[in-house]
């Protein structure tokens, strides 16, 4: 499982791992539950290796965030999505020190915090998602 596989879909909770395509789209399996469903061109989706978070000097792409955090909660999950505005964006400052407070929202750290957990709760291996970025940046 990497991030280039993992979803977001628009109006749907959780997260979704890509599995096969289909003439009208894709199908996806949830991360939650297991189910699986097709997703067609009517859904808005976010491929979680596309994201990135403004800072601001530039975007920091959501897969680096998910290794700080990784690394500051030495693997385990870390506060749940469900705490205090107030304690989000505390958590979140110390993760991206410099993010835009202007344009990142308590509910988009919500998400990121909601992400992170759900895909740490799956044993998700965040160290190999920065050797990828570096492999494709040794190849470019």
């Amino acid at each position: 499982m990497d991030l280039k596989k993992i979803v977001a879909v628009s109006g749907k909770p959780g997260l979704y791992e890509i599995k096969a395509q289909s003439k009208g789209g894709i199908i996806v399996e949830s991360l939650l539950d297991g189910k699986r469903f097709p997703i067609t061109v009517t859904h808005n989706v976010s491929v979680l290796n596309d994201i990135a978070i403004y800072t601001y000097e530039e975007e920091v792409p959501l897969r680096e965030i998910f290794k700080t955090i990784f690394e500051k909660e030495q693997g385990a999950t870390t506060i749940t999505h469900k705490s205090s505005s107030k304690e989000l964006t505390t958590y979140f400052s110390e993760i991206l020190p410099n993010y835009d407070a202007e344009r990142v929202y308590a509910s988009n750290i919500k998400k990121v915090i909601q992400w992170y957990n759900l895909l740490s709760g799956k044993n998700f291996d965040f160290t190999a998602v920065v050797e990828e970025e570096n492999e494709e940046t040794a190849k470019a």
